[in-house]
């Protein structure tokens, strides 16, 4: 009786592909110039009035909400007072609806994205009078 031969297999394993993608910044010039600068709040208005106004800006790429159903009222209005626990939003992104905080106190001044618009990273959706 002979035993059976053993022959050694190579097997190249699939490339592993990250589920993430990388994460790139890209910031307009503009913003980067004024992060260079100090300034940390977006672009200066032209208007004096709107010199202490900070943005509230997307933390993630998605779809803009004001209210959390169709039927329900809205999280904010302009001339709503905020601290910085208050609910500003729901953005949309992969299905998941994410709860945006104000993470200041303050008075909304404007808002300037209209409900279902989709948002880019960094993308400024409001405007608030810290307080």
């Amino acid at each position: 009786g002979s035993s059976p031969q053993v022959i050694p297999q190579v097997v190249a394993m699939p490339p592993v592909i990250s589920a993430v993608p990388p994460v790139v910044s890209a910031a307009p010039p503009a913003e980067t110039a004024l992060q260079a600068s100090g300034k940390s709040n977006g672009v200066p208005s032209a208007s004096s009035a709107e010199d202490n106004l900070v943005e509230i800006v997307s933390p993630i790429v998605g779809t803009f909400y004001v209210r959390p159903s169709p039927t329900a009222e809205q999280f904010v209005e302009v001339g709503s007072q905020v601290d910085e626990e208050t609910v500003v939003c729901i953005i949309e992104a992969m299905k998941v609806m994410n709860e945006i905080k104000s993470e200041i106190k303050g008075t909304i001044k404007k808002i300037l994205v209209s409900d279902g618009q989709s948002l880019e990273y960094g993308q400024p959706m409001f405007l608030v009078e810290p307080g």
